[in-house]
């Protein structure tokens, strides 16, 4: 049997993220969406199980190889599970700082300041229509781009390098914000692990 994939543990606790996140929405988000995209991924591939031994990322880079009964599960899912494994990683405990190194001195050439691509990424989670992400990404050209995807669509599929994502499907936010998206967008800088971010820029590069 091969080797399916399996839902990451978090490296902090669920109430660690509070008062930006709660504890519930930590524990639902991560125990239930996360692990039914995980359970899900796996029952699609097992049309396709030569595909459990490869980096999510890499099979979402090459949906189109994949049989076409099941390309939008594994889309859908597969997303899911890249996305979220991410997500938990990019976020840390406590007061975040500002970013420093190589991508705070991108983002000063691309934006202007932080101040603006914060704007500009906060533009992108808001004018989001119903569920999706917001991204910071390193495109194909190796240039800093801000935008939004729809449902669980991810960057990697575009062949882009996903170097921040927010969550903003309402399963994200709903128990402690309801429909003030705003305010989760705007609590969500004080938690961003900007060391995580640099690694994956220069990783990227």
């Amino acid at each position: 049997m091969a080797k399916v994939f399996e839902l990451p543990a978090l490296k902090y606790a669920f109430n660690a993220l509070e008062p930006a996140i709660d504890a519930r929405t930590m524990e639902i988000h991560h125990d239930k969406h996360h692990a039914a995209y995980v359970t899900n991924l796996n029952k699609a591939l097992e049309a396709a199980p030569e595909w459990y031994e490869r980096p999510i990322d890499e099979v979402l880079r090459r949906l189109n190889e994949l049989p076409e009964g099941i390309r939008t599960a594994v889309r859908n899912n597969g997303g899911g599970h890249f996305n979220h494994t991410l997500f938990w990683d990019w976020m840390m405990p406590g007061e975040a700082k500002m970013p420093v190194g190589s991508v705070a001195k991108a983002m000063d050439a691309t934006f202007g300041s932080f101040d603006s691509f914060v704007e500009k990424f906060s533009a992108a989670a808001m004018g989001r229509f119903g569920s999706g992400w917001a991204w910071l990404v390193l495109d194909n050209q190796k240039n800093l781009s801000v935008y939004s995807t729809a449902n669980q669509d991810s960057p990697v599929t575009d062949g882009h390098a996903p170097l921040l994502g927010l969550d903003v499907w309402e399963h994200a936010y709903y128990l402690n914000y309801q429909n003030r998206r705003a305010d989760y967008v705007k609590a969500f800088w004080s938690v961003v692990n900007w060391d995580v971010v640099e690694g994956l820029y220069l990783n990227s590069k």
